[in-house]
């Protein structure tokens, strides 16, 4: 499995509530059992319009498919070439 950053484009995400978020969770969530194992959410980050999602797939079909099942749209979709952190500082 590949490891991707999707970008979606989702205006006024960020002042979502709770509530709200969990129902796109579980929108989410319902595509991935669908689509299992070809593709794994790991989590996401939400900031103003716009979610940062970092997902393991098996290629950018899967991600594209789990868009469309859950209605959540992909504006973009990028592999992950190379993980870095801290510790990459030791190497």
């Amino acid at each position: 499995m590949k490891r991707y950053v999707i970008e979606r484009d989702i205006p006024g995400i960020g002042a979502m509530s709770l509530t709200e978020l969990c129902g796109a969770a579980r929108a989410s969530n319902r595509a991935l059992a669908d689509l299992a194992p070809r593709i794994q959410w790991q989590h996401s980050y939400v900031a103003n319009d716009k979610t940062y999602c970092i997902y393991l797939a098996e290629s950018e079909e899967a991600i594209l498919d789990h868009a469309e099942m859950s209605g959540i749209p992909a504006s973009s979709i990028t592999e992950v070439s190379q993980i870095i952190d801290p510790l990459t500082a030791n190497h």
